[in-house]
Order: C-alpha cells, then sequence, then structure tokens
C-alpha cells in the first residue's frame, strides 16, 4: 500500500498545518499502553534508509544530549543482524514502510530486541514485522518527501522525548513558525537562485541536530535538482574538506564555528547560504536566512522547510521539472517498483 501523493509545491504550501496534525497525533499514540515497551527502552537503536537515515540525527543528538546510550545506524549495515550492537530496541523508519534494507534488519534483529516502526502509511510491511508503531496517520506526501520529512523529525523528537522522560514538547504554533520562516526563506533565495542554478555543486555543512539538515538538504539537491551534493559535519569540514571549493553552493547551517566558516566562503567568493539564529547580515556571496530561537527538532524542521524553498527554485531555474526522476530502482521496495509512486511524475531525461 502506497500514501496519496501530491506535487512538491503542494506538500510546502500544506506543511505547517500537516505537522500540527503529526505532532498531535504521535502525542496521543506515544502515551497509549500499548506503547509501554518503547517508552522503557534504555539503549536504543535508530535504523533507516536514505532521508530517513538523515532524520536520525536529530534524535540521537537530543539522547545523547539526555545521558541516554543512542546511535544511528543505516538500515543496510544490520541486514546481517543486530549482534553487534548494544541496544534494547531497534527503531526502525521507513514513511512507506516498503524499504527493503530497512524489512531486512528487521527481520534480522536478535530474539528479545523490540521492534519499533515509525511509519506514515499504515498498513505496511514494516509495520507487519514490528511490536509496536507509530504513525504518521497517512499524510499525502510528495515523491520528493516534503510532509513525510519533517513529520517523521516530529515524531522523532516527541520519541526521543518520551524516551528521556521530558516534560512537554515544542510543537505548539508549529504551523505559524513555518509560514514565517518560508515568507523569509523566499525572499532570500530569490536573490540568489540565478547564480546558485549555474553551480556545479553544494555543500551543506552543520553540526549536531542541524547534520539532519545537511544530509537531506545534499539528498533533494541531487533528486529535485539534479546537482551534486555532499553533507559534512562542521569540524571535519575545516580538516581539508572545503579545499575543493569552487563554483559551488554552500549551505551553512549554525550559530557558532559555522558563521566564521561561512564568512570565510563567502569572503574568497564562493556563494554561500547561511541558515542561523544569530543576526548575521548579508554581504558580498554571503545571503542568510535567520531563524527563532527553538528546540533542535523544531530548528531542523525550519531549515528544511528553507531547503525545499532553495531546490524548489532552483529547480525551477535548471528548467527540471521537480516531480521527474530519472532512475527507478525496483530492488528497494518490498514488492518492487509500485508505478502508483510515481502517478503525479512527469518524467523526463535529466536536462
Amino acid at each position: 500500500m502506497s500514501g496519496s501523493r501530491i506535487t512538491f509545491l503542494q506538500g510546502q504550501a500544506a506543511q505547517g498545518a500537516a505537522l500540527a496534525r503529526i505532532a498531535a497525533r504521535v502525542r496521543t499514540r506515544l502515551a497509549s499502553p500499548e506503547l509501554a515497551a518503547l517508552r522503557a527502552a534504555r539503549r536504543p537503536l535508530f535504523t533507516g534508509i536514505g532521508a530517513s537515515y538523515a532524520a536520525l540525527a536529530v534524535p540521537v543528538q537530543q539522547l545523547r544530549d539526555a545521558g541516554v546510550v543512542s546511535q544511528r545506524v543505516l538500515s543496510s549495515e544490520i541486514e546481517a543482524g543486530t549482534g553487534g550492537f548494544d541496544t534494547d530496541c531497534l527503531i526502525a523508519v521507513s514513511q512507506g514502510g516498503r524499504s527493503s534494507e530497512t524489512l531486512a534488519a528487521f527481520q534480522c534483529a536478535a530474539p528479545g530486541i523490540v521492534k519499533a516502526a515509525l511509519l506514515n502509511v499504515v498498513p505496511s510491511p514494516l509495520g507487519d514485522l514490528a511490536d509496536v508503531t507509530v504513525d504518521l496517520g497517512n499524510e499525502p506526501d510528495s515523491y520528493a518527501s516534503t510532509i513525510g520529512y519533517t513529520g517523521t523529525v516530529v515524531a522523532l523528537d516527541l520519541i526521543a522525548g518520551a524516551l528521556a522522560g521530558r516534560d512537554g514538547d515544542p510543537w505548539d504554533g508549529i504551523e505559524e513558525r513555518v509560514t514565517a520562516v518560508q515568507l523569509q526563506a523566499v525572499e532570500a533565495v530569490a536573490g540568489l537562485c540565478e547564480r546558485g542554478a549555474r553551480c556545479v555543486a553544494s555543500d551543506g555543512v552543520a553540526a549536531g541536530a542541524s547534520r539532519a539538515s545537511a544530509e537531506e538538504g545534499a539528498l533533494l539537491l541531487r533528486e529535485v535538482v539534479r546537482m551534486t551534493a555532499a553533507a559534512s559535519a562542521t569540524r571535519n569540514y575545516l580538516h581539508g574538506e572545503m579545499e575543493s571549493a569552487g563554483n559551488t553552493l554552500h549551505l551553512v547551517y549554525g550559530d557558532g564555528r559555522e558563521i566564521e566558516l561561512a564568512r570565510s566562503l563567502a569572503g574568497a567568493g564562493h556563494l554561500t547560504l547561511l541558515i542561523t539564529t544569530a543576526d548575521v547580515d548579508i554581504a558580498e556571496n554571503l545571503f542568510t536566512v535567520r531563524l527563532p530561537r527553538t528546540a533542535d527538532a523544531v530548528r531542523v524542521v525550519l531549515e528544511t522547510v528553507v531547503l525545499q524553498e532553495l531546490v524548489a527554485r532552483l529547480s525551477a531555474e535548471r528548467d527540471v521539472p521537480i516531480e521527474s526522476f530519472v532512475f527507478a530502482n525496483d530492488d528497494t521496495k518490498e514488492g518492487g517498483l509500485d508505478m502508483s509512486d510515481f502517478e503525479v511524475a512527469a518524467h523526463s531525461p535529466a536536462g
């Protein structure tokens, strides 16, 4: 079964209201007696593939900050089992519940480990294998995910909060925050998209939970804009990776060393977008989006809102239809390729 498909632009427009629905739904679900085994986990291991793996940077950072042992791993790395990991709960994320690598991870999990699935689409093959499930409510989503991805970040924050024993959550008012940041993103992106569309590659750089945004940004630029893109941790980027800058678009997320990094890149003539909560003036080659000071997970959602506006504008500037995809790999989903995944797509060769 597949969730219903909408266009990328429809996903952007509907996102704020959808995230408010998702937060309410997941709060209720996490409080139910059925999820006691998930709430009792003390050594959670998170797994996913693609955008789902990127999102996992958020709960792992949150739980480590709270003193809870946690890590994320690509589903393909545990297809042979969880024997090499000290975990009491395997939390697998797959929006459609059909990713073949994530299914294999569940099928090979060691006995006694609680298997929890975070999904959008229910029922699904992954949900059928799970001991407990949390779902977003079959929210319509675009093929290059909008609502499905940001909704997953919301749900992962709520799961991390439940595991860490947090009181309350930061999701009240999310619809208004999404709207405000998208308006700001429209203005910032308009100033850089013409030059950005001519860039040959992009680097995303971030630390902590915002590594999710750097990784998701690289994926969106690859699959929507057809631009070569990579994601790096801030301190690692400083140790040599930035030396290849040249006709590249740099997306920098953060308030610490990231600010000086963005200024250095822009000062050397490289197009740079800094997404930060700090008050940093624009300069030659440097564009900024200033976010409100919020909890890390909310910040990641707002960073993603900026990314979505960026890729939508760059896609139009490069004349690449957002819903077009070049490759259809029929071994990445349970049951092979589901053509309903492509029902809103207008396929075309790479432009």
